[in-house]
């Protein structure tokens, strides 16, 4: 949600030339899952181990979008990272998105995103504002 760079044309020649895409961390690092709502980053996590992203990933910017995002989320009875995915797997072009689950209680959450209903026109326009191309700084 936060890189938007594969929907200026890739998505459109993939599909033209009969070609699946797979999707890497489309849980930004973690910054999409509701880990680091709270604007810190918990011990262990890649943001306090200084992996990926640092702690100043977390500014106001990233926290008034994932919030937005989350309460979305919520409306339609998902985690956050549950939305991320579905949010991902809607475009035809993508076969497969690959997760960096941590746990079993992780996998099966991200699992879950399966079972949610397609997201309609309404929920794709107020996810709009809040998914953006580059990082969520």
């Amino acid at each position: 949600m936060f890189d938007r760079k594969p929907e200026q044309g890739l998505f459109e020649t993939l599909l033209a030339n009969g070609v699946g895409s797979i999707v890497f961390s489309p849980l930004a690092g973690g910054l999409l899952t509701g880990r680091y709502l709270d604007g810190t980053a918990p011990a262990g996590s890649r943001a306090a181990e200084g992996r990926w992203f640092t702690e100043d990933v977390l500014s106001d910017t990233y926290l008034s979008r994932a919030h937005a995002l989350n309460e979305i989320a919520s409306a339609r009875g998902q985690s956050l990272a549950q939305l991320s995915l579905l949010w991902v797997l809607r475009q035809e072009a993508v076969t497969s998105a690959l997760i960096g689950a941590s746990s079993v209680a992780q996998l099966d959450d991200n699992l879950d995103a399966l079972n949610g209903a397609a997201l309609g026109d309404d929920e794709l326009a107020a996810i709009e504002p809040h998914a953006v191309d580059g990082t969520a700084r």
